[in-house]
């Protein structure tokens, strides 16, 4: 044979397979970090095995009872067994819980024995980070874990309550985004993803934690012309632009 071989590049992984291999994750892209927004509620960094959820709001339901409104007091159950659901079937390395991970700063003191035990076991073997929230600046040591105002990990930067203005990176939650759309049998509300390429506001996974729509004065400013309200549906993520939302 005549002639000299001809060099090929080598082929580049594919960062969104691991995405892709998630059933009804949706790519969700942040600063250039491909991130799968899961029909759970929590955003997956496959790539540093990295779980984030927003807004647990545990032990919500104590609260009220503290303050005389009555409500069925298993909202921390209900909501720390579907986030096992999620770590047992990802294993990540890390979780961080985007602040208001309880109700008020005295709610991991209320948790029950067998609540405060079910937490402990998600954490165990892992790093486990509480972002301080307006609800909870101030968890006690037994919540496990470690408490930090912000986290900045490679490009991106995980906080509670989103910024206006530039924030290449920002990862938040706070807002408890939630996007109403328009088809044509009608509209349909569900939880969802907020996102524009720049930053990510996470829905709410708490059981007794509301929505607020996209569309609401609160997020003005927030996002620009790429803006994608990624809904979660039944077992599915599905991104909608902001031309099929509607008020309400």
């Amino acid at each position: 044979m005549t002639g000299e071989a001809t060099a090929r590049p080598l082929a580049q992984p594919d960062a969104t397979a691991p995405i892709r291999a998630l059933p009804g994750a949706r790519l969700i892209e942040v600063a250039g970090v491909p991130l799968a927004g899961l029909p759970e509620g929590v955003l997956w960094w496959a790539e540093r095995r990295l779980m984030v959820v927003a807004d647990l709001h545990l032990e919500k339901g104590s609260a009220f009872a503290r303050r005389g409104q009555m409500v069925p007091p298993y909202d921390t159950v209900a909501t720390l067994s579907a986030l096992a659901r999620v770590i047992e079937r990802l294993d990540p390395r890390a979780v961080i819980a985007l602040g208001d991970s309880f109700h008020d700063s005295a709610g991991a003191d209320r948790l029950n024995d067998l609540d405060r035990a079910m937490l402990h076991r998600l954490q165990l073997g892992r790093e486990w980070v509480w972002i301080a929230g307006n609800h909870d600046p101030d968890l006690p040591q037994g919540a496990g874990g470690e408490r930090t105002a912000e986290a900045t990990i490679g490009p991106l930067l995980f906080r509670h309550e989103p910024q206006l203005g530039a924030a290449a990176g920002e990862i938040a939650g706070h807002l408890h985004p939630a996007a109403r759309v328009a088809g044509r049998a009608g509209s349909v509300r569900r939880k969802c993803f907020a996102a524009d390429g720049a930053r990510a506001i996470l829905p709410a996974f708490g059981a007794y934690a509301g929505g607020l729509n996209v569309l609401d004065a609160p997020f003005d400013g927030l996002f620009g012309a790429n803006f994608i309200a990624f809904v979660l549906g039944a077992g599915s993520v599905y991104p909608v632009h902001r031309r099929r939302l509607t008020i309400g």
